[in-house]
């Protein structure tokens, strides 16, 4: 299976030069302000019109309609094939698929929880055999830094990772650190474009793991 995912775009989704592959997801961060639906059509509407059989899609912090109108929000998906994971699943030719939306709180935004208990039990609903997790935000210490001091990842995700052991794990949020790691037979890779700064990320995942690369960062003409 070939998965192409990005993440972070903003509403700067037109301008990626996006490879094709079997499965395409998107991380979080669809949305700029997340309060006018529009946002969320005109990314939708261009994820419809992708050549990947199967597109796959987790809320981030600035997607806020997911929280304010959350029916009409997974109708604007759901009317264009795109399965959206909210704390939930999805087995896709045969490889099981499970997204959640939460991470550590930070400036109020959408999908904001405080660390520890809170997030917690979001990241025990996690299946124990899962082959790949997308969520918004990353693990502690893997592809969470950036310019403000400290590491921006959650501990509790991390653990809970460390138990599940998924072949893949998907993320963004963190705009400063993408790139790809393999630690304990698990590819983790934060898949952030920055806002087209950064290409999308390709990862081939096959029986004994993913292997992984990040396409040159290249736009569309306008």
């Amino acid at each position: 299976m070939r998965i192409v995912a990005v993440a972070d775009t903003h509403t700067f989704h037109r301008e990626l030069v996006v490879p094709e592959g079997d499965v395409f997801v998107h991380a979080g961060d669809l949305c700029r302000r997340g309060k006018d639906l529009g946002e969320l059509e005109d990314a939708a509407d261009w994820m419809h019109g992708l050549p990947h059989r199967t597109k796959v899609v987790v809320a981030g912090n600035h997607d806020w309609m997911f929280m304010d109108t959350p029916e009409r929000a997974r109708a604007v998906l759901a009317d264009r094939g795109i399965c959206y994971l909210e704390d939930s699943g999805a087995e896709i030719d045969g490889v099981t698929f499970w997204g959640s939306p939460w991470q550590p709180e930070f400036n109020e935004w959408a999908f904001n929880l405080p660390r520890g208990r809170a997030l917690a039990e979001k990241w025990a609903l996690i299946p124990d055999v899962v082959d790949v997790l997308v969520t918004h935000g990353p693990p502690l210490g893997i592809g969470d830094a950036n310019a403000y001091p400290g590491r921006h990842g959650c501990e509790d995700l991390l653990a809970r990772v460390r138990q599940v052991h998924p072949r893949l794990h998907l993320f963004g949020h963190i705009h400063q650190d993408g790139g790809l790691w393999r630690r304990d037979g698990t590819t983790f890779a934060n898949v952030t474009t920055w806002e087209c700064e950064r290409g999308p990320t390709v990862v081939r995942l096959e029986d004994s793991g993913a292997v992984g690369e990040v396409v040159p960062s290249a736009r569309n003409p306008a």
